[in-house]
């Protein structure tokens, strides 16, 4: 890597860009308005990012629409459902409460976006509100907001992430089987068996039972 090219300061960097207009600035709120609630209502998918003693780390969320639920104007309610048991992400919050979540909306550009702090409950009342098939999640966060925003759509068109045209033939990209094995975690016997099982596998525990990851 040439030094020469590296962007160290913040001088620097605002030199390679133009000031951002006054609405990208203030379209920032401590809270969330009417409008972000009923975006939040609709979002089945989000991603999670956190700080622990290894890193930063993202991790992906998903359930029916408005699985991630508005308390007030300050406060989120997300169910952890049980995984692949690793704790990367609640991990992080015992070190270090910030978290980040953006919200993403199956055929709308924009992304919503929220920074806060969050902890770990078990609260009963809470595990309810978050019941799914008959199944509460092992754990609930409890996001108090700082800010909400949005994204704007450039990302998601240019990426044409919602476009049919643009979706991927799975068989076409290595299997996870495949992924472990290349790890060392499986012969090819073992990955081709763990493929040939794991959409049913995936399917019949979505919410309870044992973890294949």
């Amino acid at each position: 890597m040439i030094t020469e090219h590296l962007i160290t300061d913040a001088a620097a960097l605002s030199a390679l860009y133009p000031a951002p207009v006054a609405r990208a600035l203030g379209k920032e709120s401590p809270v969330l308005t009417p409008g972000y609630v009923e975006l939040l209502a609709a979002a089945p998918f989000c991603i999670v990012a956190t700080h622990g003693p290894a890193g930063i780390d993202c991790s992906p969320r998903g359930d029916p629409p408005g699985f991630v639920q508005v308390l007030d104007e300050r406060t989120l309610l997300l169910p952890d459902r049980r995984g692949n048991n690793r704790l990367d992400t609640l991990r992080n919050l015992l070190h270090d409460p910030a978290i980040a979540l953006i919200f993403l909306i199956p055929g709308m550009g924009e992304a919503v976006r929220v920074r806060g702090t969050a902890v770990i409950s078990t609260d009963p009342d809470l595990l309810e509100r978050c019941r799914i098939q008959g199944v509460l999640p092992a754990t609930v966060l409890v996001v108090s907001v700082d800010c909400v925003y949005f994204q704007c759509q450039r990302a998601l068109l240019r990426s044409g992430l919602w476009d049919p045209a643009a979706q991927v033939d799975r068989s076409t990209l290595p299997s996870t089987g495949r992924l472990q094995q290349e790890l060392g975690q499986f012969t090819a016997a073992q990955a081709a068996e763990y493929d040939a099982t794991l959409a049913d596998y995936a399917a019949a525990t979505l919410y309870e039972g044992p973890t294949k990851a």
